[in-house]
């Protein structure tokens, strides 16, 4: 772990898989604790064995074959798929503390994730209309390399970000990935970028400050 890394902050990595509803019920349990001041945030970089995620958009057509384990995640957005290969970083932060604006927060996820990817070599960026964090394929097309799903609850942040390390792709077709057909589902591997979780999680928390920081300039904080 990065020694500069700041300590009212959990920062948390696993090398197993984890169960999808174990997490789940974890992070509701630590939402509540963070609230009341009797924990700290909670950064979680970990993986999960194969599950299918359903948001509070998620529409019944979505679910094309129900493969493995289907959750109410309880999340932002619709139908998302998590397995072995894919990059999760649960993200628990205290908006009380960090200026109150979802809309921020959000898109200094997706940043966090896009700085991360470009060290890799990887341009990456948002698209109007759709969420997610997309790149140009193999072919050339746009495709999904990241997906965002977040929920607020007693202004404290649940969910967050994966990232498409070099998960078996096939897996995604059981479901319309974020609700969006006509866009298709790449990885680091596919676009032959070997990595290791463990690159990927040095990577990103090297980036972690400008997240944090790019969170305080909602309201006006700096780290000086």
């Amino acid at each position: 772990m990065m020694a500069d890394l700041p300590e009212e902050i959990e920062w948390r990595r696993e090398t197993g898989q984890l169960p999808y509803r174990a997490v789940l019920e974890e992070m509701e349990l630590r939402n509540r604790a963070i609230a009341a001041g009797d924990a700290r945030e909670l950064v979680w970089l970990l993986e999960h064995p194969p599950v299918y995620t359903a948001g509070t958009s998620a529409g019944e057509g979505e679910l094309l074959d129900p493969r493995f384990e289907v959750v109410e995640a309880g999340r932002g957005g619709r139908y998302t798929y998590h397995g072995p290969g894919q990059r999760i970083g649960y993200v628990l932060l205290n908006l009380s503390q960090r200026g109150k604006d979802v809309r921020r927060f959000v898109h200094a996820l997706e940043g966090w994730v896009m700085a991360t990817l470009a060290d890799f070599g990887v341009e990456s960026w948002r698209a109007d209309g759709r969420i997610g964090i997309w790149t140009r394929d193999i072919d050339g097309s746009e495709a999904k390399i990241g997906a965002i799903g977040v929920r607020v609850r007693r202004w404290v942040t649940m969910h967050g970000f994966s990232v498409n390390l070099a998960p078996d792709l096939s897996h995604f077709t059981g479901i319309v990935p974020c609700g969006i057909s006509e866009y298709g589902v790449t990885s680091l591997a596919r676009l032959g970028i070997e990595l290791a979780p463990e690159a990927w999680d040095e990577a990103m928390l090297h980036h972690a400050g400008d997240f944090l920081d790019d969170i305080a300039s909602a309201c006006g904080e700096t780290n000086a």
